[in-house]
């Protein structure tokens, strides 16, 4: 290691005698609220259903089968339209326009805007539950069977696509949840477009439906394939880097893929200030990505708009610290680079410049000169709780961002908003 990343590990000799002690915990009426199952996106999920059963309750009686229609149309329609992109970033720009002026806990709560797809998860459940009763009632009414025929094919339909994106599909067959959702989502537009003509429904739900094919056709619209050229500091990592006339805004993040069809992986936007184009950082984390590094493309596909990610809540705070390990130093670095919000950098990874070369850890120590750099290669793994609170304390930060993987994040996340610090980090919902 050059003389930089040196001087932090010597400063770090005995590593844990440096850190803080954690403060206490909050009360348990506050620590309840965050519990995991009681997260915002839980909350959102929770509300949407919630809402529905309060119009059943307002219906007075059993609603009519033209009725539950709409309710199902509108609230699948909320299902696909919280997923664009265009509204994504509207959801950001509207949370994130709050003053650092504001009271703390305000700018706490609106910095879970990305919680938003638990307005996704609870439109689905109360869309399809609403479809399978009105489906019901008109199977008893049993008049016109060609919709009857559909609309039991989009029950089964709906049923599949819901059972799978159930976290314990979801986890572990990950590629074909998404594939099911991607052809199945289309498959299901196709039979409610159908259903809709033969049910004679009027021009609301014709509009409601032209909204959503657009809302779901719209990032294919931008489907291209472009150059990319790739750096390989080592066989655990690879710089992309593309200059297609593009260049997105810090803390978006772009969808790229080989075989458009069947696979897309997301990753973070890293633009240089004042220079074209941008870099995305990606580490071997599967097969996908180990097939990328081994054999590097020279041209890929790209879709759909540039979209906020989970960082862009920073400028809801004064300061804020990042804490990021292994490669979750690309989604933090475009943040680093543009420097609005003053923040301090946390990175735990195994021997960083042999990972990720000397050009990228020179880049993050010319921005970042106080980074605490924990080489895990010499120090083991950290406590990486003790270690945000540590730099949250020093720094006087109002917020901890944690770029990571699902188990440590949530740790770090949790084990911070129980003692009452704002922290944040991905839920992994898609």
């Amino acid at each position: 290691m050059t003389s930089s990343i040196e001087r932090e590990d010597t400063r770090q000799a005995s590593p844990t005698a440096a850190l803080a002690e954690l403060p206490p915990l909050t009360s348990a009426p506050r620590r309840l609220l965050k519990h995991p199952r009681l997260m915002h996106y839980n909350r959102l999920a929770a509300l949407v259903v919630l809402a529905n059963i309060g119009l059943l309750a307002a219906a007075r009686g059993t609603p009519g089968t033209e009725a539950m229609g709409y309710a199902a149309l509108g609230n699948l329609a909320l299902a696909v339209v919280v997923r664009q992109q265009y509204v994504i970033n509207l959801f950001f720009r509207l949370a994130t326009s709050a003053p650092t002026s504001w009271p703390l806990k305000i700018r706490w709560t609106l910095a879970k805007v990305y919680h938003f797809g638990g307005l996704h998860v609870g439109g689905a459940l109360a869309g399809s539950a609403w479809f399978l009763a009105g489906t019901v009632a008109a199977t008893r009414d049993g008049t016109n069977r060609p919709l009857i025929a559909v609309s039991w094919t989009l029950v089964t339909l709906l049923a599949v696509i819901v059972a799978t994106a159930l976290p314990p599909f979801r986890s572990r067959f990950h590629d074909h949840f998404e594939k099911i959702h991607r052809f199945g989502g289309w498959s299901a537009l196709v039979l409610f477009w159908t259903h809709t003509v033969l049910g004679g429904q009027g021009p609301v739900a014709l509009g409601v439906l032209a909204v959503v094919t657009f809302s779901v056709a719209l990032p294919w619209l931008r489907l291209r394939k472009v150059d990319v050229r790739i750096e390989r500091p080592s066989p655990h990592v690879v710089l992309a880097r593309f200059d297609h006339g593009v260049t997105p805004f810090a803390g978006s993040s772009t969808a790229i893929s080989r075989s458009p069809l069947t696979e897309w992986h997301s990753f973070a936007n890293v633009p240089s200030p004042g220079e074209p184009g941008f870099r995305l950082t990606i580490s071997r984390a599967g097969d996908w990505t180990g097939s990328f590094i081994d054999d590097a493309p020279t041209r890929v596909w790209v879709k759909g708009i540039t979209t906020a990610g989970v960082a862009n809540i920073e400028t809801l705070f004064s300061k804020v610290i990042y804490v990021a390990t292994g490669s979750g130093i690309g989604p933090c670095l475009p943040h680093l680079l543009a420097a609005e919000v003053p923040s301090r950098l946390v990175w735990a990874t195994r021997d960083p410049r042999r990972t990720y070369g000397d050009d990228l850890v020179d880049e993050i120590l010319a921005v970042q000169p106080d980074a605490l750099v924990w080489d895990t290669s010499r120090h083991g793994k950290p406590d990486m709780v003790r270690l945000a609170y540590t730099a949250y304390r020093d720094f006087g930060a109002e917020a901890v961002i944690c770029i990571s993987n699902k188990k440590l994040t949530w740790q770090v996340v949790h084990g911070l908003e129980r003692r009452g610090i704002p922290a944040y980090g991905a839920i992994w919902d898609s």
